[in-house]
């Protein structure tokens, strides 16, 4: 398969929405929050050729996720090294036929909570680079023409970039629709979206929209692209599993946070919104999604891991493929030939829930 892009709209998924069932804890419900996975990754790439190269994508550190093993790796490949450390990577190669690799690590998870009490905007903080670059355009998230308008209008009498933030979020998730025939987790291509008119996609493209808008309103903001790793308390669109076990092969999922000067990020997910609101065939009124849009408004349920906040950027090592949209999937050539990572090429995700 040579170099092209991946993104095409398939039909419709016949029958494919879910009815979960619904539950939403009490603030005493949730006093652990915590939980620990046993990931396993096993790739088995059938495409012929001289040389096999893979990027996998590994959990970044953060104060709500931590490694609590080492990664653990076998197969027949000849090199393999961690080969970023800002984007965390798995790099391997292979010269064999039917390259294979199996990776494993154990991941601790806690919940994030905000306790907006705290949250004191501070206009005199000067951002760090490594914040400021959040402001920045890219080449899938551009702050100009519609979606510097959009942004004005949805903020037009609010004050606070707290209270910005909240508004540009509810607008997002209120007004865009999940469309399950797209494949993947979408293009996020923001600009795009406003300009067709048609606010509809999957978590990078509804996550994506929240951040242009966001920094077009000046508010640092960004997406976290990561996998669903166990069963959601809130309802099975936002995680599964049976029993401890889950099957986790093509449940990448995007956030996104935004910055506030004097607190810092704050996590939010207005894809979920949607995702939920589809699944239990709801509205924005009803009492359940009204409760599920205020608590991913600062909140994130850890039965996911985060890997990195990457966007148009080049792995390490260099790709055919450049600059990458983002690295939710893992990334994949055989000789001058790139797999269709969007496509599940031969791999097979699991997760068991330790505690």
């Amino acid at each position: 398969m040579k170099r092209r892009d991946f993104f095409k709209t398939g039909a419709l998924v016949a029958g494919g929405v879910m009815l979960p069932s619904v539950s939403f804890a009490s603030q005493n419900e949730d006093q652990k929050g915590h939980n620990i996975f046993d990931i396993t990754l096993k790739h088995d790439i059938k495409t012929a050729g001289k040389v096999t190269k893979l990027w996998l994508p590994l959990p970044l550190n953060s104060s709500y996720q931590s490694m609590v093993s080492a990664i653990k790796n076998s197969g027949n490949y000849d090199e393999i090294y961690q080969s970023d450390f800002e984007i965390p990577t798995l790099f391997a190669k292979f010269s064999k036929e039917n390259p294979t690799i199996t990776t494993n690590f154990k991941i601790l998870t806690t919940d994030r909570t905000t306790d907006f009490s705290k949250v004191n905007f501070d206009e005199k903080e000067k951002l760090s680079p490594e914040v400021a670059k959040f402001l920045e355009p890219t080449k899938s998230i551009q702050i100009n023409g519609i979606v510097k308008q959009k942004s004005d209008e949805i903020v037009k009498g609010v004050s606070g970039d707290l209270e910005k933030a909240r508004a540009i979020y509810n607008w997002t998730a209120n007004n865009m629709t999940r469309d399950e025939s797209i494949i993947g987790c979408g293009l996020g291509d923001a600009k795009a979206i406003l300009e067709s008119g048609k606010l509809y996609g999957k978590c990078t493209d509804i996550s994506s929209v929240f951040v242009a808008l966001a920094r077009a309103a000046g508010i640092p903001a960004r997406e976290i692209f990561g996998i669903r790793v166990g069963k959601s308390r809130f309802s099975k669109a936002m995680g599964s599993g049976d029993g401890k076990s889950a099957n986790i092969t093509g449940s990448q999922h995007c956030r996104a946070e935004f910055y506030i000067k004097g607190y810092g990020w704050i996590p939010c997910d207005p894809g979920d919104v949607t995702k939920f609101r589809l699944a239990e065939k709801l509205t924005n009124e009803d009492e359940a999604v009204i409760k599920i849009r205020e608590y991913l408004f600062g909140n994130w349920e850890m039965c996911w891991i985060g890997y990195n906040m990457g966007r148009d950027f080049v792995l390490k090592p260099e790709p055919f493929e450049q600059p990458l949209n983002n690295f939710g999937y893992p990334y994949a050539e055989v000789d001058d030939n790139v797999l269709n990572y969007y496509d599940r090429f031969a791999y097979e995700y699991k997760s068991l829930t330790i505690n």
